[in-house]
């Protein structure tokens, strides 16, 4: 029998990220419970809040029990192999879901396991978080395929996630990046191949451009402290500021995954502002979590 997975957004079709997103927006007792009496391991080389909450709770009420291990219990590459983890615990739980450093550690999960893996997150991609961002953005602004979407600052494992969903969609991205940290161009030959339409720009104005919204991260993700300052002065340019939503669709809308830093990525009356979906994003995390883990297993 073949296992799905869920490592990357690109893993999924147009159709399957509708399902994915149906699922989402469906109340708790429609799913009937698909993981009652069963256990979901999930395993944090990363510290997080949004996605450890939101997890939790999303198997908790699919009638699964999570079980949170912190990096220091297991170890991986440590004390115990990659692959002899995931074997064991595929022995264990119906679902393996993993928030690490290297994306390499969640493909070799996928190769061995049992049971399905969720990427968490990953230096490489994000899937949950798009899947929370595409469920808000359909709730609060429209379809996927009808939308340009902007993306300003760091093109990183959330930008791409963000990226492929949106283009797998059929929608448009416009991506805003300093020189340096935007997507390579084989990256973009890449996303190209997916769908929609996307173009990058070293400009965070032109990336805002006719938006219907836009998105943007922290300028520092974790593990980037000590690249702070120099990374403070590269990106001073791509803040997203009244000004420059202003360049965007009347009546576009923000959006960040979080945490935020008011007054670098982002100045606070945007943030804070009536544009801003963060509050409704954030919230997703749970609902796009349930969805995703009630269509691994199999949830109609």
């Amino acid at each position: 029998m073949t296992v799905s997975h869920l490592l990357n957004i690109s893993d999924l079709s147009s159709d399957q990220i509708k399902k994915i997103l149906a699922l989402s927006a469906q109340s708790v007792k429609t799913l009937n419970t698909p993981l009652q009496g069963q256990g979901v391991a999930m395993l944090f080389e990363k510290p997080s809040n949004r996605t450890r909450h939101s997890m939790e709770i999303a198997v908790v009420q699919l009638g699964g029990h999570p079980i949170y291990t912190r990096a220091e219990e297991i170890g991986l590459d440590v004390r115990e192999s990659v692959e002899d983890v995931t074997k064991i615990l595929s022995g264990y739980h119906a679902i393996i879901a993993a928030r690490v450093f290297k994306h390499s550690f969640v493909e070799r999960m996928a190769k061995v396991s049992t049971v399905p893996v969720v990427n968490m997150l990953s230096d490489h991609s994000h899937p949950l978080q798009a899947l929370a961002d595409a469920l808000t953005m359909v709730q609060h602004v429209g379809e996927l395929c009808d939308l340009t979407v902007a993306w300003v600052g760091d093109y990183n494992n959330v930008a791409r996630s963000l990226s492929e969903i949106v283009l797998i969609s059929g929608g448009r991205m416009q991506l805003g990046c300093p020189v340096g940290y935007g997507a390579s161009d084989a990256e973009l030959k890449r996303l190209k191949a997916l769908g929609g339409s996307i173009e990058q720009s070293n400009n965070a104005q032109d990336a805002a451009k006719n938006a219907q919204v836009v998105h943007t991260d922290t300028w520092i993700s974790m593990g980037q402290e000590q690249e702070s300052i120099e990374r403070r002065k590269i990106f001073a340019d791509f803040s997203v500021t009244q000004s420059l939503m202003s360049n965007a669709q009347q009546g576009a809308k923000f959006m960040h995954c979080m945490p935020a830093h008011r007054g670098e990525e982002v100045s606070a009356d945007v943030f804070d502002g009536e544009a801003s979906l963060v509050i409704q994003q954030g919230h997703n995390r749970l609902h796009s979590a349930r969805g995703a883990l009630a269509y691994l297993t199999g949830a109609k």
